[in-house]
């Protein structure tokens, strides 16, 4: 195997933006342990104890007498409102002074991992909690070297079950569970992004994963998912919606929104918030909100047929809390301001045309897209007087919630409008069942996480998902065991990304030549490997990893992997391109022979292209998005399951 420019370098940190946490953060001493028996290949962690021996908390906090049991489920939906103020609200409500009940409605950036006592970090989180005594946070996931650390289950819940302890009321445990725990958590189901539900055209499944997903967000102590995503991804530019939108059909993302809402809530002993986003649609924008102020230049009636149906839908189906956008639409709004801050979308279009009575959560405070046109605090009660309800992720929580509070000594801001709010928040947190029990057992979590049946949920529709757009040579499967190379284009200088795939197909393909290569890779080694290609492979086989991620503006390849490219898709034998991530790829290199999507760059996505090229598995999935002059919505090709190529060369 040849794999090119893996030298190591010293890890860097830095600080995230977005509630998504899509970009970086500061990092902790990960310590790995043994693993058990059992294969954990497919879910690609691994498991480390916390830096202290993790406590297990089991006493349950029994924190008012007035509870009464939580809304009725009926096939995924509920008999009440998620806007009805619950029994115990008003009591509680009635107990809070006028800065704890704008401190309810603040949710501040958390971690999963359980940092030293004596650390900054941990005093201030605690102080946040305790003194400040805000409605809850966020656990998002900390970046090293363009690479997402997930937390370590026991100590994620040991970190959550101690802050509810600190916690005055009990607290929103939020995070961006979009597929499943694995976006934030490490020993759960490699889910791919929901594209590939998407192009799997199986609602059951999505029901599924919203089930899962439930299930494995209550045994970790999170109570409120920021999922699903709403958005209908067509625009091909999009640079941060992309992968995690069902697909462009606004029917069919509505469908899959709806059996995901369903699925969560299907199980009330399980029950979870759920939060549609991002309002009213980021999915035809061309700019990254996390940077900037992104733009839906469209009229009313083309918002109203597209963008506002999958949302029409989440409401329909119950719903808990809408995420806003942090996007201008001048056909709702004339200001250049983001929806966030719009009291034309939030009260006049999402509560008062479409009837939304739950929670109106703001998408994260930090981003640019506010930040850079106005301070924290001003923002925050700009927010508020568009009809939000909970402010997500300020930097200084302690600076708002003065601002709130100067803002209803002015009377800019009402007591009464502060009360709505408080008493959303308090009727969801009951809700959860947060009054009847806010910490969970840590004795079963592994049993509750280390489900072999997720797995193979999340195998089943990474090979479902996979979409075949063209094939003029006949690459799929591989046409022979030998001359077959394997080029993978990864987005960061220390890849995780390709090693299934890569190992795989070198088991099962005698003689395959691999080549690993990164933005940074040196142009002269780029033009090396492009030369020996041509000398050396009978057809070649690119893997391109291309996710979104905040902060990097695009969805395209970087650095020379382009020039690569190119000189690949020239050469005299034929290319098959699998773009794990972005469907739109084949836009750029339309010459190429083959071209393979799989929607999504997890594990069980690149176990399924191996098993495609090599022929194991049929190959039947249809995109859920269209590419421009190239492919239709709805294109794919079948291709029946083959005699597998064997090592030694024969069918």
């Amino acid at each position: 195997m040849l794999f090119v420019n893996k030298s190591a370098q010293p890890y860097s940190t830095s600080t995230c933006h977005g509630s998504d946490g899509l970009s970086t953060a500061h990092v902790l001493v990960e310590i790995p342990v043994p693993r058990r028996s059992s294969d954990r290949r497919r879910r690609g962690n691994r498991r480390s104890l916390p830096l202290r021996t993790v406590k297990r908390f089991l006493a349950l906090l029994a924190v008012s007498a007035t509870v009464v049991a939580g809304a009725a489920i009926s096939s995924g939906r509920r008999s009440v409102s998620p806007g009805t103020p619950s029994k115990v609200s008003s009591p509680l409500l009635r107990s809070l002074s006028l800065r704890d009940r704008i401190a309810q409605l603040i949710v501040v950036r958390g971690y999963g991992d359980y940092p030293p006592s004596d650390s900054a970090e941990y005093k201030l989180f605690v102080k946040w909690i305790r003194e400040d005594r805000v409605g809850g946070f966020i656990v998002a996931g900390r970046i090293r070297n363009g690479n997402v650390i997930p937390a370590q289950p026991f100590e994620m819940a040991a970190f959550i079950n101690h802050m509810q302890r600190v916690a005055k009321t009990p607290l929103f445990v939020a995070s961006d569970f979009e597929r499943g725990a694995s976006m934030r958590v490490a020993e759960t189901a490699r889910f791919p992004y929901l594209m590939a539900f998407g192009a799997a055209r199986d609602l059951n499944a999505t029901r599924e994963l919203g089930a899962a997903t439930a299930r494995e967000a209550r045994a970790l102590g999170v109570n409120w998912i920021f999922a699903p995503d709403a958005d209908v991804n067509n625009n091909p530019a999009n640079p941060i919606i992309n992968v995690r939108s069902f697909g462009e059909d606004p029917q069919a993302v509505a469908s899959e929104v709806g059996a995901f809402i369903d699925g969560a809530h299907s199980d009330p002993h399980k029950y979870v918030l759920v939060s549609a986003k991002h309002f009213p649609g980021h999915g035809d924008t061309a700019e990254d909100s996390h940077l900037q102020l992104a733009r839906l230049d469209q009229p009313k009636e083309r918002i109203e047929s597209v963008e506002l149906v999958p949302f029409r839908a989440a409401i329909e189906h119950g719903a808990d809390s809408i995420m806003t956008a942090h996007i201008a639409l001048p056909a709702f709004e004339p200001e250049p301001i983001p929806a966030t801050l719009s009291h034309n979308i939030l009260t006049g279009l999402l509560r008062d045309e479409l009837g939304f009575k739950g929670l109106i959560v703001t998408d994260a405070l930090e981003m640019q897209a506010v930040a850079s046109l106005f301070p924290e605090g001003e923002a925050a009660v700009r927010a508020l007087e568009a009809g939000a309800d909970v402010l997500l992720m300020p930097v200084n929580p302690e600076q708002c919630i003065k601002a709130i509070q100067a803002a209803v000594r002015s009377g800019r801001l009402s007591r009464q409008r502060i009360d709505q709010s408080a008493a959303r928040v308090l009727a969801a947190k009951q809700r959860a069942g947060l009054f009847k029990a806010r910490t969970v057992t840590l004795d079963d979590l592994t049993d509750k996480l280390d489900r072999s049946d997720l797995d193979t949920l999340a195998e089943h529709i990474a090979e479902r998902a996979l979409t075949l757009v063209k094939d003029e040579k006949h690459l799929f499967p591989a046409p022979a065991a030998a001359g077959s190379c394997l080029v993978v284009l990864t987005e960061s200088e220390f890849p995780q990304r390709g090693a299934e795939l890569a190992g795989e197909l070198e088991r099962r393909l005698a003689g395959i030549r691999t080549y690993l290569t990164n933005p940074m890779t040196p142009s002269g080694v780029l033009t090396a490997i492009a030369a020996d290609v041509g000398a050396s492979c009978k057809q070649t086989y690119i893997a391109a990893f291309i996710a979104v991620s905040a902060g990097r503006g695009s969805v395209a390849l970087e650095g020379g992997l382009n020039n690569l490219m190119n000189a690949l898709v020239h050469a005299p034998q034929p290319v098959a391109l699998i773009s794990l991530g972005n469907p739109y790829l084949l836009g750029d290199f339309p010459g190429v022979s083959s071209y393979l999507a799989t929607f999504s760059p997890a594990t069980s996505s690149e176990i399924a292209a191996a098993k495609a090229i090599l022929g194991d598995i049929p190959i039947s999935g249809r995109l859920p998005i269209s590419i421009p002059g190239i492919a239709k919505l709805g294109d794919g090709l079948d291709v029946a399951a083959h005699a597998s190529v064997a090592s030694n060369g024969t069918q």
